[in-house]
């Protein structure tokens, strides 16, 4: 059994999220971007910045899926 995604923003490879522009997961203002890693380095930046700010707080949850 094959696995896949679909987004629910994406119609017809267009995203109605952002201003129907065409669908380039991890673009700005895309609910992917900052969450996942991309192949793309570019697109990373967001998960970059994130992680660094959680870094400076300190607020990164320094062992998860340690929680009962």
């Amino acid at each position: 059994m094959a696995g896949g995604w679909g987004c629910p923003h994406e119609v017809d490879d267009r995203c109605t999220k952002i201003n129907d522009l065409p669908c380039d997961p991890g673009m700005k203002g895309c609910v992917l971007a900052g969450r996942y890693v991309f192949a793309s380095d570019d697109k990373n930046q967001r998960l970059r910045e994130k992680k660094a700010r959680e870094d400076a707080t300190g607020s990164a949850d320094p062992n998860p899926g340690d929680h009962p």
